[in-house]
């Protein structure tokens, strides 16, 4: 059997390295959880969102799932979202998706993998909605790569139109909703400019 003993020396250095930074640090995050954001992101594990956006624990509310999917059927991702915006009180939704995602890469092909296709299909959806636009573009990387971006944008606007954000923004809830797109190859956030606050 493979071990898993080194996940627990690596979780007691970081532990301790946080607590010699920051002394106290466990102790009062576990009173209280009142974070600004809810990152809703894929689960690549080469995306992590509190790391790349430098942000300790108990500073970012996190739900993944593969290529960031925001779908009005998703009972999980749905009730992430309505604890984020209605118990915590967030400020923002950021919606953040990455290049060389292998859900978008699956999505564009015929081939077929299973019990994801039904998930999959979601994204074939954002194809159809932008076919001319993907059309249009004979390099297949950037297809790729626009594919990426407006699968988060279809998502942004998919967040937008719960029930969740639109009871928020009737309330008065000082709220925005932001979609971004994380580059592997550099670890730079680049910012869709598709931020939706109800106004």
């Amino acid at each position: 059997m493979a071990s898993i003993d080194n996940l627990f020396e690596n979780n007691k250095a970081w532990a301790d390295n946080i607590e010699n930074e920051h002394p106290g640090f466990f102790e009062e995050l576990s009173k209280q959880q009142s974070p600004d954001y809810l990152w809703i992101g894929c689960s690549d594990s080469r995306v992590p969102a509190n790391e790349l956006l430098n942000l300790m624990p108990g500073e970012v509310f996190v739900h993944r799932n593969i290529a960031n999917q925001v779908i009005h059927t998703d009972l999980n991702c749905l009730s992430v979202i309505q604890y984020a915006v209605e118990v915590l009180k967030v400020k923002h939704v950021i919606v953040c998706g990455h290049y060389g995602c292998g859900g978008v890469n699956a999505a564009m092909g015929d081939a077929q993998f299973g019990l994801i296709d039904n998930w999959l299909r979601h994204i074939k959806d954002v194809i159809r909605l932008h076919k001319a636009t993907l059309d249009a573009e004979q390099d297949e990387q950037a297809k790729f790569n626009m594919l990426c971006e407006l699968n988060v944008m279809e998502q942004v606007a998919n967040v937008s139109n719960t029930t969740i954000l639109k009871d928020a923004w009737a309330r008065g809830q000082d709220i925005t909703v932001h979609g971004f797109v994380y580059n592997l190859a550099d670890g730079i956030l680049k910012n869709l400019e598709v931020s939706v606050d109800g106004k």
